[in-house]
Parts: C-alpha cells; sequence; structure tokens
C-alpha cells in the first residue's frame, strides 16, 4: 500500500496559554510531520498567530490537525483567505508577478490566470497589485491578534 504525502499551508491562532508551548517540536517528534513557518507573531502569554506549510503523510497530517485542536488552536487554510471575484478580473497578469509562491500563474495555452489555492501564503501580494480589486482578503474578525 502506498503512503499518500499531503502539505498543506495553513494559518494557526494560539490561545494565551498555548502560546508558549513547544507545539511545532511535537508535530515532527509525535506525528513525523515536517513543518516550514512562513509567518509567525507569537509571544508568551498572548495570542500567537503562525502561518505554517505542513507536509506528511494524510494520516498524521490529520492527527497533527487533531493534536492541534485539542490544545485549544484554531486552525485554517490559508488559501480559504484569499479569494478571486471571477466576473471582475481581467486576466491582466499583474498578479503572478508579485505572487512569491506562484499560487497565480499565466497559463500560456488559455491566457488566463489560474488560482492554485493549495499554494497560496496569503501574503496579500495580489490584493495590492491588482487594478481592478479582484483578489481581496477575507478575515475573520474573530481570528484578529490584538497587541
Amino acid at each position: 500500500m502506498t503512503t499518500h504525502e499531503v502539505s498543506r499551508i495553513v494559518s494557526l491562532r494560539f490561545p494565551p496559554e498555548t502560546s508558549g508551548r513547544p507545539m511545532m517540536y511535537h508535530l515532527a517528534k509525535r506525528f513525523d510531520l515536517t513543518f516550514n513557518i512562513l509567518q509567525a507573531s507569537i509571544n508568551p502569554r498572548q495570542e500567537g498567530h503562525m502561518i505554517l506549510e505542513l507536509s506528511g503523510t494524510r494520516e498524521n497530517y490529520a492527527q497533527g490537525i487533531s493534536y492541534l485542536q485539542e490544545h485549544g488552536i484554531r486552525i485554517t487554510p490559508v488559501a480559504n483567505q484569499i479569494t478571486r471575484d471571477e466576473e471582475v478580473c481581467m486576466h491582466c497578469g499583474m498578479c503572478t508577478a508579485m505572487c512569491p509562491s506562484k499560487a497565480l500563474h499565466l497559463d500560456l495555452e488559455t491566457r488566463r490566470v489560474e488560482f492554485d489555492r493549495d499554494k497560496c501564503t496569503a501574503c496579500n501580494q495580489c490584493v495590492l497589485v491588482c487594478p481592478v480589486h479582484a483578489m481581496q482578503v477575507h478575515i475573520d474578525p474573530d481570528d484578529l491578534v490584538t497587541p
């Protein structure tokens, strides 16, 4: 039986009581997951936020996500935070030049901009550069971190 690997970029919100614990260590040690921290703002005894690329087998990934949730960490796939209004997009390609993860790329055959949500890191560069505001970031007000 072949083991299927997954790699997802997720946004984690840590409650104050969890922000000082070695959660990433446990993901690697207990669940054999690899991670790449793309962005982080974590301070002891304060709510924290991290954008993380998490990879491993489907089973280990699911167990790792459950482990984080059991410790009060809110998990949102980053791709769920960025959307594109298909009716407004002109497919000009400006966003493709700014996209560091190549989630936005030009299909040379169709000459249309394609959006691969699984590669999106929610860096917001596409939102800033889009001349018609077709790219939008949606953040749940409950997820905002206060200083």
